[in-house]
């Protein structure tokens, strides 16, 4: 029996109806492999060159070794073709392992002084907390009792974060942690001598907080 109608008519609409069904269809995710080892073979996967601009000095060095093929060391001692380019590639790994090892020192570097910085900050801002004690300790207030604990802490705990107090007596004057208020003069003493501490000093390692204010006596 002959079909009736246009044949290219009935095609198409087949045609939109498979296009619509298949925009009907749920997306399935795409997943993307980005794991350094193939888990089939167990060989190593090297980025596309589209990426090697990118990372630190050192993803740029490992980039450089995967994407070029060093010659055999025979070949090269040879001076088989090659052995320049080969020789440029571990000039270049040299160059970006050094400039990424020098770069790394520095952060950490500069990452503890900011810490060291953060922490002369926080002591320094407790120094008038610590005169206060002193003068309460002075006047017989903190013989005893709750705030004579609290105040023991704060001490303890400031010296886990390396401060320490200048306020020797008896030791020879050092202008570098002590400023003289008032000079006298001693006896039997050849040097000069911190005889009183008027205000004690503090220092974190080596860098001095502030400087104790003192009493000098001076060789007659």
């Amino acid at each position: 029996m002959p079909h009736h109608g246009n044949e290219e008519e009935h095609g198409s609409s087949e045609s939109r109806r498979e296009a619509e069904q298949r925009e009907n269809e749920p997306q399935k995710p795409v997943i993307h492999d980005n794991r350094k080892v193939d888990p089939k073979t167990g060989q190593a996967r090297h980025p596309n060159q589209e990426h090697a601009g990118s990372g630190d000095a050192l993803s740029q060095a490992e980039d450089i070794l995967n994407s070029v093929e060093v010659p055999a060391a025979e070949s090269v001692a040879q001076g088989a073709p090659g052995a320049a380019e080969a020789e440029e590639l571990r000039d270049d790994l040299r160059r970006l392992q050094a400039e990424y090892v020098n770069y790394r020192k520095r952060v950490e570097r500069d990452r503890a002084v900011a810490g060291e910085m953060a922490v002369i900050g926080v002591l320094n801002s407790l120094l008038p907390v610590l005169d206060d004690v002193d003068a309460a300790r002075q006047h017989g207030d903190l013989t005893d009792g709750p705030f004579a604990a609290i105040a023991a802490k704060l001490e303890t705990a400031l010296k886990t974060y390396g401060l320490v107090r200048i306020d020797e007596t008896g030791v020879e004057f050092d202008p570098t942690i002590h400023e003289a208020l008032i000079q006298q003069p001693g006896t039997d003493i050849e040097f000069d001598t911190v005889s009183q501490v008027l205000r004690s000093g503090y220092k974190s390692g080596d860098r001095v907080l502030r400087a104790a204010q003192v009493i000098v006596a001076v060789p007659a």
